[in-house]
């Protein structure tokens, strides 16, 4: 809604004056300013929209400086590329001001190449437009965070209970009681949306803490987003956990129908989550079902006909659907709970991590954290800026004339790693093409200004639409865009050609650099992803077990290990680690106080995973063998899962899930 209020406004003016000239230039710069745009509070949108400005008044500047001095000016260019992508080290913020700035500079490379022949002040009229379009943005952006403060952080919570409910409904397939099953693709599938859901989870914080701040000390107003990221929270451990192979309960349970009650239950939690979200984003009030309330019901009934059964076999794998019931227990209580209205939270640890640079000495230790060759910033920033070197010395040799889209396309294909590199690039192309063969079309169709005005309008909509999920159409939008507003000027036709030969350049030289240029293969450095990941799991596993031994509380250093832990899980994806997960997410959803210190086994079994999991991640993160284990793992296992008939069913838990 912005982009298009800040795009209709500057036509309409245009328009209204009888000047369509300045309408590219105002264009690219409010595009440039919107791409430069992340979520913050109306102070702080003030301050990127200022740094913005300032960084285009300086880049535009040097690229009209140094433009007809090609050694200086390649030089700059490469510093300026790389000291932008640097900055993604001080946060999305900084990130998102390099990538614009940088992008900014090509769009004024593009207008000194137009007005070559006119001299530097076209050039600066072009950038003074662009520097209007891009305040222009700027300033309704800070209006529009004063006036709809809250709005994106209900649209974060609202998505991440929509994934947890397609997260919800993916687990329940894994209760489909059937032999010879898939169980692996329902698997990777499930980690595929574990990663959507660690992400939904990240950017809601993140959106909470830009509007809210860190002291922890949440009021009335923003009490229930608070109590909503906590909900969501205690749902993706709860679901994350894992009480037994789900092999051997199909196999066990295959003739009851207590399977297709979890199934049917965790299905229609999923759709709970689904609508809740949708409630959130239209503020609107929230009911559970009556339907839901009877699934918990018939499982519990369906659970109590299995005890009544006595059946010996059937104990440890009772056991652990009743855990699993348990969970879903918990999880409908909370959604049955679950009010819109505002209530201060009370006796609650609301304390969030902030892990984002506020002063100039983090900054200063982030930027020399990034300064090495072992950084993911500091090799893709390398990268980049020898792709524009090798892209400005092509289009110098081969194609001079309307040639600095090639480092455009440098700019938004060459990736941090070649996999994303690789996809980007299949997908400008064809964006590419499509929007080229779609602006021929239009402008043989619709000849007239006021068509094309409007249209280049709808086109640029569809960019900022599309531009984060469906990257092929947001290549063909803003392709399309560009060439109508250009074509008010008399070029579009002209450029149609040169801007499909530069695509192929720019993307072939992103492809090379991916490969060729300090590149970041994945299988290299799944040693240390891996060690990371398993250091997480100690960490949460020390905190899990503190709560087992002074009780229950959701505080602030037991949400960083899980977070931190599901975070390198994602790292990892689908490899074996989600595993693991599974089974410390159960302790952890579970965790109340227990005399875990009384029993023997169950002290030695903490203390025997504790120095295996230290020892696995020195060890990969060494690329060393694992270290020989120190005790007999099996015999251990059978050893806890050797259960007294007498054992509280919180013991229970533990002991099984220490010998999982």
């Amino acid at each position: 809604m912005r982009v298009f209020i800040a795009l209709s406004t500057l036509m309409a003016v245009c328009w209204y004056r009888g000047d369509l000239q300045p309408l590219p230039s105002l264009f690219l710069g409010t595009i440039a300013s919107a791409v430069a745009e992340t979520d913050d509070n109306g102070w702080g949108r003030s301050k990127s929209v200022l740094l913005s400005l300032l960084c285009f008044v300086a880049a535009a500047a040097a690229v009209i400086h140094l433009f007809n001095w090609p050694l200086p000016f390649v030089a700059a260019l490469a510093l300026a590329a790389f000291a932008s992508t640097l900055l993604g080290a001080l946060g999305e913020r900084y990130a998102s001001i390099g990538q614009a700035t940088v992008t900014l500079a090509i769009y004024t490379m593009i207008a000194m190449d137009q007005h070559r022949d006119a001299g530097t002040d076209a050039a600066w009229r072009d950038v003074a437009q662009m520097l209007a379009g891009a305040a222009w943005y700027g300033a309704l952006s800070i209006l529009w965070t004063v006036m709809f403060a809250n709005r994106p952080v209900r649209e974060r919570l609202a998505r991440l209970f929509a994934e947890l409910g397609r997260y919800l409904q993916l687990k329940a397939d894994l209760f489909e009681p059937v032999r010879h099953g898939d169980l692996e693709a329902r698997r990777l599938a499930l980690a595929e949306q574990n990663v959507r859901v660690v992400e939904a989870l990240n950017a809601a914080k993140a959106a909470i803490l830009s509007r809210f701040g860190r002291s922890g000390r949440p009021g009335v107003q923003s009490g229930l987003y608070f109590r909503l990221y906590y909900m969501a929270q205690d749902f993706h451990e709860r679901a994350s956990s894992s009480h037994y192979p789900y092999e051997a309960l199909s196999e066990a349970f295959f003739h009851s129908d207590v399977l297709y009650r979890c199934r049917r239950l965790l299905s229609l939690q999923g759709g709970a989550c689904m609508t809740l979200g949708e409630a959130i984003r239209l503020r609107q009030p929230f009911d559970y079902g009556e339907r839901n309330r009877q699934a918990g019901q018939d499982l519990e009934h369906s659970l109590q006909y299995l005890r009544d059964q006595h059946n010996p076999h059937w104990q440890r794998l009772l056991g652990s659907l009743q855990l699993l019931a348990t969970n879903l227990s918990s999880i409908a209580r909370q959604l049955s709970e679950a009010s819109l209205a505002d209530t201060p939270l009370e006796g609650i640890d609301t304390r969030l991590r902030d892990s984002s640079p506020h002063t100039l000495r983090e900054m200063a230790t982030r930027l020399r954290q990034a300064l090495t060759p072992g950084s993911l910033l500091f090799r893709h920033g390398v990268r980049i800026a020898v792709a524009l070197i090798i892209g400005y010395a092509v289009l110098k040799l081969v194609h001079p004339s309307n040639g600095y889209w090639i480092l455009l396309t440098v700019v938004f294909v060459c990736r941090p790693n070649f996999g994303a590199t690789r996809l980007r690039l299949v997908q400008r192309i064809g964006g590419t093409l499509f929007g080229l063969g779609a602006t021929w079309a239009l402008m043989q169709l619709f000849p007239g200004t006021t068509l094309q005005l409007l249209l280049a309008l709808a086109a640029a909509l569809l960019f900022f639409v599309t531009r984060t999920d469906r990257y092929v159409i947001a290549t063909a939008a803003i392709t399309t865009m560009a060439l109508l507003c250009f074509n008010l000027l008399g070029d579009g036709f002209v450029l149609i050609w040169p801007r499909l030969l530069d695509t192929l350049i720019g993307c072939a030289i992103a492809a090379a650099a991916s490969l060729l240029i300090l590149p970041d293969w994945q299988g290299r450095r799944l040693h240390r992803v891996m060690a990371q990941v398993v250091a997480t799991s100690t960490r949460y596993l020390d905190e899990v077990l503190g709560q087992y031994r002074s009780g229950m509380r959701d505080d602030l250093p037991y949400r960083i290990a899980r977070r931190d832990m599901h975070n390198a899980d994602v790292a990892l994806s689908v490899a074996l680690s989600n595993t693991l997960l599974g089974y410390l997410s159960a302790l952890g959803a579970h965790r109340a106080q227990a005399a875990v210190s009384d029993d023997p086994r169950v002290a030695h079994a903490w203390q025997c995973l504790q120095q295996a999991l230290a020892g696995l991640s020195t060890a990969l993160a060494e690329r060393r063998s694992a270290p020989a284990a120190e005790v007999d793992e099996i015999a251990l296992a059978d050893a806890l899962e050797q259960l007294p008939e007498d054992i509280d069913d919180k013991s229970r838990l533990v002991r099984t899930q220490l010998a999982l």
